[in-house]
């Protein structure tokens, strides 16, 4: 099939090479703008234009796609758009122009978890199951008719970047199985039920606090949600302490009190948290333990 290709970050260079591979014929594609990266603020190309250009292919990088860019894809006369992440808002215009319309790869069993962040808020959440959902895209935001579904299990210690890469390469092939039936003919279109819809919002720093009085479970998921980025966080002695992995404890006190320093764990609103690899500020990763020896921790006092 003839596809026009729309996508920015590493899952979509995963689907764009899935569709390579597959034999489809890659007509241009379009992404993000390079972005400063770094403290050097160095101007970098994203994932997918890097992807891109290896395989020869023509790349577009529009600010918006409302001036021209309806003429210019209608002059590469796509049968297909295919959207992984781009992250740029498709005119009316654009989704009527290809013969078999525009799908989209959302990493979501859609209608839960529309939006920006679908995989790090089900593992905030603490949810058992998240999945891939191919979808016809319409005007509105991942409210478009469902094509088919993958569901992928949650591991109970998997972070949201490790989950990402696998529901990144689920998605890549469940992208191009889809892409099978709409040649074949056999694709289903199935409307959302906008009752059961839910939203994933970008991510902030701000989220990263955690508060000792919450649940050991709560703050375990979103150490785990929050993975690798912004990052969790306690703060201990005005300083921010980044927690990088933690494991809950089946153990009681008051919150706050340092239950333990072999793990280091601390007790929660229920159970506790034992604080396995921690980041202080200004310095490199170390062992809970370490950081407990170095601030003289004594097991009752609580932390500060």
């Amino acid at each position: 099939m003839r596809i026009l290709f729309m996508g920015t970050p590493d899952i979509a260079a995963e689907s764009l090479a899935a569709l390579l591979e597959a034999g489809h014929e890659i007509c241009g594609v379009y992404t993000r703008r390079d972005k400063p990266v770094g403290r050097r603020q160095i101007l970098t190309p994203p994932p997918v234009k890097l992807a891109a250009e290896r395989a020869g292919l023509r790349v577009f990088q529009p600010k918006n796609l409302r001036e021209g860019a309806a003429e210019e894809i209608r002059a590469l006369a796509p049968e297909l758009i295919v959207v992984v992440a781009y992250g740029c808002i498709l005119p009316k215009e654009i989704l009527e122009l290809p013969q078999y319309g525009c799908i989209n790869l959302h990493v979501s069993l859609l209608p839960k978890y529309r939006g920006a962040a679908p995989v790090q808020w089900a593992v905030i959440n603490g949810d058992k199951e998240t999945g891939v959902t191919i979808m016809y895209m319409d005007e509105g935001l991942d409210t478009g008719d469902v094509i088919r579904t993958e569901t992928v299990p949650i591991g109970a210690e998997e972070t949201s970047g490790e989950l990402f890469e696998r529901v990144s390469r689920i998605g890549a092939k469940v992208l191009c199985e889809t892409v099978e039936t709409l040649q074949n003919g056999t694709a289903v279109r199935t409307p959302q039920k906008e009752e059961l819809a839910s939203w994933a919002p970008p991510l902030t720093r701000e989220m990263g606090e955690m508060d000792l009085t919450s649940a050991a479970d709560k703050l375990h998921d979103l150490v785990r949600g929050l993975s690798p980025w912004p990052g969790a966080y306690l703060t201990q002695q005005g300083k921010k302490l980044k927690v990088l992995q933690c494991r809950v404890a089946d153990k009681n006190g008051q919150p706050g009190e340092i239950l333990s320093l072999k793990p280091l764990t601390v007790a929660c609103g229920e159970k506790a948290l034992e604080l396995l690899t921690v980041v202080p500020e200004g310095k490199k990763a170390m062992e809970g333990t370490a950081f407990a020896a170095g601030r003289r921790f004594q097991t009752g006092d609580f932390w500060m």
